[in-house]
């Protein structure tokens, strides 16, 4: 078991930091030879390489270990930090405490959030103005054609799917869960996942812990293009490179975030109702506001007591 888990963690370890950190110094060695006025000169890179292939520590066992092992470190030591970038990144994607980011931060957040909401409320307004229509033409006996009521729809998730209450719209996205739940349920999604997470068949788990480490190393990608961006001060086509993996990680996140935020909506209609049987609750049949609320109240801790409370119970 010990062979497999250290053969599990090399590979990972292989995956994860060395080849992209190895690389990334393949791309910043290019970069120091080359330069701007040499961007592409094939020629000027293959002498250098040739220049270092005939150094005389490479040629000897003990220098090509010690040279292997500085590109292994220095691979390695690029990984960690894209991963430590990676987190940060993440956490702006998400955006879930934006309300306590520094200052300056917090106020491009408040002001991106609230053109968000204006542009959602406007979609909102028109979608459901067409609604009304077509419920009004249907009481007539007569019906519209629902391209524009679709198209207006269309337009509203694009922005969000509920009302922004964040920056981003992957952070919206995941946020909508929590929204509907609490809206339809009287469920608090933060207090009752944990609960329903130690519930859950393990399939349903794997597949939750699968679309979550998809939106990990989707994110991921934004630190890689904030390294490349930076190899582009001393070699212009790594802004190319970097511009590529920006696009491909805001794609592969908000595809990423979709579909975790899918999951966490299914897995919890889906076995809420198991969790309030588990715990002894009466809640036959479906899932209602007042058995969600029945839950919610029993999942919530009571608050502490009050200070004089205490002190008085403490000379007793």
């Amino acid at each position: 078991m010990l062979t497999e888990l250290g053969k599990k963690l090399a590979e990972r370890w292989l995956s994860l930091l060395v080849l992209p950190g190895a690389l990334y110094l393949a791309v910043a060695a290019t970069a120091s030879t080359l330069g701007h006025t040499h961007a592409f000169d094939l020629a000027r890179l293959t002498d250098q390489i040739t220049t270092w292939a005939n150094a005389p520590a490479a040629g000897t066992v003990g220098g090509q270990v010690v040279l292997l092992a500085a590109l292994l470190a220095g691979a390695a030591a690029t990984g960690l930090a894209s991963q430590a970038l990676g987190s940060l990144a993440e956490q702006l994607h998400l955006a879930a405490e934006w309300h306590t980011w520094p200052a300056w931060a917090r106020y491009v957040a408040h002001r991106a959030t609230e053109h968000r909401q204006a542009q959602w409320n406007s979609a909102a307004d028109a979608w459901h103005r067409h609604r009304d229509e077509a419920a009004a033409a249907l009481a007539r006996g007569t019906r519209v054609d629902p391209a524009e009521r679709h198209a207006a729809e269309a337009v509203m998730i694009r922005i969000a799917p509920e009302q922004p209450d964040r920056p981003t719209w992957s952070g919206d996205r995941v946020h909508a869960v929590a929204v509907r739940i609490e809206r339809e349920y009287h469920l608090d999604l933060a207090i009752l996942w944990p609960y329903l997470w130690l519930i859950l068949p393990e399939t349903i788990r794997t597949e939750i812990a699968i679309a979550r480490q998809a939106l990990t190393r989707a994110t991921s990608l934004s630190a890689w293009a904030a390294l490349y961006l930076l190899l582009a001060l001393w070699w212009w086509p790594a802004s190319a490179i970097a511009a590529t993996l920006a696009l491909t990680s805001w794609r592969r996140t908000r595809t990423a975030a979709d579909t975790y935020a899918a999951l966490l909506d299914a897995a919890t209609r889906l076995h809420a109702r198991e969790l309030a049987d588990r715990l002894g609750l009466d809640a036959s049949g479906p899932l209602t506001p007042e058995s969600g609320g029945t839950l919610a109240l029993h999942l919530t801790s009571s608050p502490p007591p009050p200070i004089r409370t205490q002190a008085v119970r403490q000379s007793n």
